[in-house]
């Protein structure tokens, strides 16, 4: 485990790590292009390697790991003959099947939370509404550490310093050249709730104008007067690039979580969220009350 003092150690993932879960989405996604070019249907692909449509389906998907033999046999059948495609593709392929860096952080990221942290890499957009506490991708350190340790970070052991850890790493993805687009919508109460002491919460409120402002970033606010009737649980959905990846809604709770995958469930999360957009102050709007909001300046 890396130090509690260096987050930055050497299991601590580079900003571009897409993670195994990119990279079978990624394999999954150029596997498919090669069979449309090919004209292949998925059952012949199947039947190719010993398997089954719904085996192909799942690979092209990026639902389940790869086996080289299975790719290389593929990539044969689809007429992809380039040595160093192949390499290349076999290599990310061999390396979607290494656990992920968060799963070394044992008791710190949960079975259940794991799939999230693998996904969220591979968006190209995310979108999350919160009612509690500011988004864990805007969260500072301070912040973080209050919430994991329940108020008492004086408290605070090797697993809890691990979760402020793994927080903090998975917060480098907005750092990436290709960062997905991230749009939190927050409720005003948050903004309110002195998570941490109102030292925290100021630092905490200036952090998040400052990330406001990155391009790639939207914060809206959900004004008091309209609080409570949008969303009725915070949510998180993650839309990826490759139309053959279903968008997925997350809904975390304390010992397990939802993921919705199904278009009607989909659907009716993006109407909640188009609502909510519209019920929020303005991206500037929200700007300006972080301003006024920070404790202290009033």
């Amino acid at each position: 485990m890396a130090s509690e003092q260096d987050p930055d150690a050497q299991d601590t993932p580079a900003p571009d790590d897409p993670g195994p879960t990119a990279r079978r989405i990624m394999v999954g996604a150029q596997l498919r292009r090669l069979r449309e070019n090919a004209d292949i249907t998925r059952s012949a692909a199947g039947y190719h390697i010993r398997g089954s449509e719904s085996k192909i389906s799942r690979m092209e998907s990026g639902k389940v790991g790869f086996k080289p033999r299975d790719v290389e046999d593929l990539l044969t059948l689809y007429g992809e003959d380039d040595p160093g495609r192949r390499e290349s593709l076999l290599e990310i392929a061999r390396r979607s099947n290494e656990p992920g860096w968060w799963q070394r952080s044992g008791e710190a990221v949960p079975e259940w939370f794991s799939e999230f942290v693998g996904l969220e890499p591979a968006a190209v957009r995310i979108q999350t509404y919160e009612l509690l506490f500011v988004p864990g991708l805007l969260q500072t350190e301070d912040y973080t550490r209050a919430i994991v340790t329940r108020g008492h970070p004086e408290s605070r052991d090797a697993t809890t310093e691990e979760r402020v850890r793994v927080r903090k790493a998975r917060q480098r993805l907005l750092d990436r050249p290709d960062a997905p687009r991230l749009w939190a919508v927050i409720d005003e109460s948050v903004l309110h709730r002195p998570i941490g002491g109102y030292e925290v919460l100021a630092a905490q409120i200036d952090h998040l104008a400052e990330m406001s402002r990155r391009p790639n970033i939207t914060v809206q606010v959900v004004p008091n007067a309209l609080s409570g009737y949008g969303g009725e649980a915070a949510f998180t959905m993650l839309r990826f690039a490759e139309p053959d990846v279903p968008d997925v809604t997350y809904i975390e709770g304390l010992t397990g979580a939802l993921y919705l995958d199904r278009r009607a469930e989909v659907e009716e999360y993006t109407r909640v969220m188009d609502e909510l957009t519209i019920d929020a102050y303005s991206p500037d709007e929200t700007r300006a009350l972080l301003s006024k909001l920070r404790p202290g300046t009033a």
